[in-house]
């Protein structure tokens, strides 16, 4: 198998350290825009690896990028936001499979799924940790009671010694905080509505971790798709962060400085999130020798063999000391390695837009879970069974 990476930032180089392990894998290539970016990720994986190389790209050449793709099994994207249409096309010309760690933003999307679909191409997007591993588990879940009425997922990146400003440093890469100033969703009366983001604060505990808060997010529209899903009443995503942390964004948010929107300040026009991110920046940044944890919780309520039942699993993930990646990049970079591989295998048959948990079943699933059990990463799942309902 030979398997391209784009991106090297800090998701990049844990996905091509974890196909490496893989004795399958033959060649893993790491591309980036950033030369010493790029130098600095070889670096850090060339200790014993010799089936690692780099390449410089800039994916706005599109010959340059279609010719690197063609020359391998898969392409796996650990590429921001405004890289990522780029990235998708580039894979849809070399006619190539991608797994994207996240997915583009709205705008972006139904061009690109168009795209995907006429082309008959696979694109496999959001295939990291939330979304991702969180969809997946919801389903599992989901599909072991006979009606789900209630869904409930926390996940959230956290320091392990929270410090001011916000308690929070950026565990996914780049210099932007991960702060929107545009509605989520939730499901209410098995509807889709939108919901205040940083709203419906709740508290929230993990064991080792200690007191947390869990805030809405975002619940993904398309897990309504799913059959197992298709009762379901009540549905919550939530990011969970340090205690106090909704708080201080809410009022960023009120003062409009999450917004994209250019403004004038003194004849110059620039947008307010701009401004906070260089300013937060110097304080989120995660410094040498900061660590990080990861935490989800998934949770089915419903109904089994006519009886209440409710399913849970969670997942609490430390900074990897021993190799230096972040507990962040483990959970997400990992996952998406681990399913681009399936794709290379053969294993994974498929064409079109595909988020992971309309095909990470069965035995795919048990693959994803003992894949990531090897290299630390644990979930832990209960059960919870009471009386008969009524007039059942």
């Amino acid at each position: 198998m030979k398997i391209l990476v784009l991106g090297s930032g800090l998701m990049g180089p844990a996905a091509a350290f974890n196909a490496l392990t893989d004795p399958q894998v033959t060649q893993v290539c790491l591309a980036d825009v950033n030369p010493a970016q790029l130098a600095q990720a070889q670096a850090k994986l060339a200790d014993g690896l010799n089936r690692l190389t780099t390449a410089v790209l800039d994916l706005n050449d599109r010959a340059a990028a279609v010719g690197l793709l063609a020359g391998c099994d898969v392409a796996l994207a650990a590429l921001p936001k405004q890289a990522i249409p780029a990235g998708i096309r580039a894979a849809i010309a070399a006619k190539k499979p991608l797994v994207d760690l996240s997915q583009p933003v709205d705008a972006d999307a139904p061009g690109l799924i168009a795209a995907v679909q006429a082309a008959g191409a696979l694109v496999v997007p959001g295939c990291g940790v939330e979304p991702g591993l969180t969809e997946i588990m919801a389903r599992y879940l989901a599909e072991k009671l006979d009606r789900v009425d209630e869904l409930h997922i926390q996940c959230g990146g956290i320091p392990e010694k929270p410090a001011p400003p916000l308690g929070y440093k950026i565990v996914f890469g780049g210099r932007n905080m991960p702060l929107r100033d545009f509605d989520g969703h939730t499901v209410e009366n098995g509807i889709l509505k939108k919901v205040a983001r940083y709203s419906g604060v709740e508290p929230t505990t993990y064991a080792g971790v200690g007191d947390l808060e869990a805030w809405h997010e975002n619940f993904m529209p398309w897990l309504l798709d799913l059959d197992a899903l298709k009762w379901l009443k009540t549905g919550t995503q939530k990011t969970v962060r340090w205690p106090g942390y909704a708080a201080k964004v809410s009022a960023l948010k009120e003062l409009g400085l999450l917004s994209d929107k250019p403004i004038d300040v003194d004849g110059v026009s620039i947008a307010p999130k701009k401004v906070l991110d260089a300013v937060l920046y110097p304080h989120v940044r995660l410094a040498e020798g900061e660590r990080d944890i990861t935490v989800f919780r998934v949770e089915v309520i419903g109904v089994k063999d006519g009886r209440p039942r409710r399913y849970k699993i969670e997942m609490v993930d430390r900074y990897d000391t021993v190799n230096g990646f972040t507990s962040m990049a483990r959970t997400t970079a990992f996952t998406g390695a681990i399913v681009a591989r399936m794709v290379a295998r053969g294993d994974l048959k498929a064409s079109g837009w595909i988020t992971p948990e309309r095909v990470i079943t069965g035995p795919l699933f048990d693959r994803l879970v003992k894949e990531l059990a090897a290299v630390g990463v644990l979930f832990e799942m209960t059960t919870e069974k009471t009386e008969a309902l009524t007039g059942t």
